[in-house]
C-alpha cells in the first residue's frame, strides 16, 4: 500500500512513518467513545486513515503494542467518518493479568462495546476490516494467516465515500508507543452470505 494516500484526522505530536512502518506515541487522555455507560464524549485520538469510494474491499495490518502498561492504553483499526459514526478494532490493555480484545461501533452519537478477555502477555495482533456496501466486518488475526470474527454491523453513514485506517489513544494518565505493519488493501475478503436469501 502507498502509506502517502494516508491523511491524519488530529495529528499526533510525535509519530514516524518510515517505508511501511508507523508508529504513534500516544497522549494521556486521548480517546474515542460516545455517550453510551460513562456519559462523556471523547474524541480527540489521532487517526491516520485513506479514502474509497469502492464498495467491496479489505483491509488489513498489524499492530505491536509491547509498551502499552496503562488500563485502557489502545491500538488498532479504525473506520473513522466524522465524531458520532465509526467503527473501531483493537485491544484495550486493562493490568497484568488481562487485557481487553473488542469492537466499539457508534452510530449516530452512540457507542457500544464488545469485547473478550485476552491474557496480558499477547503483544501483537492483526485486524482486518472488509466493506460489503454499507455493512462492515471487523477480525482478527495471532499469525496474519487464520482470522477470527469480531463484529458484523451496519454503519448508518456508511454508504458513500468511507475513510479508514489505524489509530492509537491512552485514555487516562498514560503514553506508550504503537506500532503499525504489514498494511494490505485487496479485493473483498468477506464473501457473499450463502444461507437465506435477502426480505423482498
Amino acid at each position: 500500500m502507498d502509506l502517502n494516500q494516508f491523511k491524519w484526522t488530529r495529528e499526533p505530536a510525535s509519530f514516524e512513518i518510515a517505508g511501511d512502518e508507523i508508529s504513534i506515541t500516544t497522549a494521556p487522555h486521548t480517546d474515542l467513545w460516545q455517550r453510551t455507560y460513562y456519559h462523556f464524549r471523547n474524541d480527540n485520538a489521532p487517526v491516520l486513515q485513506m479514502e474509497t469510494e469502492e464498495k467491496y474491499f479489505s483491509f488489513a495490518m498489524k499492530t505491536s503494542f509491547v509498551e502499552s502498561h496503562h488500563r485502557f492504553d489502545q491500538c488498532g483499526i479504525v473506520m473513522y467518518l466524522d465524531s458520532g459514526n465509526w467503527i473501531k478494532g483493537s485491544i484495550e490493555y486493562e493490568n497484568e493479568e488481562f487485557q481487553h480484545l473488542g469492537s466499539v461501533v457508534t452510530n449516530n452519537g452512540w457507542s457500544d462495546w464488545a469485547t473478550t478477555e485476552i491474557p496480558a502477555d499477547i503483544r501483537e495482533m492483526w485486524y482486518r476490516l472488509s466493506r460489503r456496501e454499507d455493512d462492515y466486518r471487523i477480525e482478527c488475526s495471532e499469525d496474519g494467516s487464520s482470522w477470527k470474527q469480531m463484529r458484523i454491523c451496519h454503519m448508518h453513514g456508511g454508504a458513500g465515500k468511507v475513510r479508514f485506517g489505524i489509530y492509537a489513544c491512552s485514555p487516562e494518565d498514560s503514553s506508550f508507543t504503537a506500532y503499525f505493519s504489514d498494511f494490505q488493501l485487496t479485493e473483498c475478503a468477506w464473501q457473499a452470505h450463502d444461507g437465506q436469501q435477502p426480505d423482498q
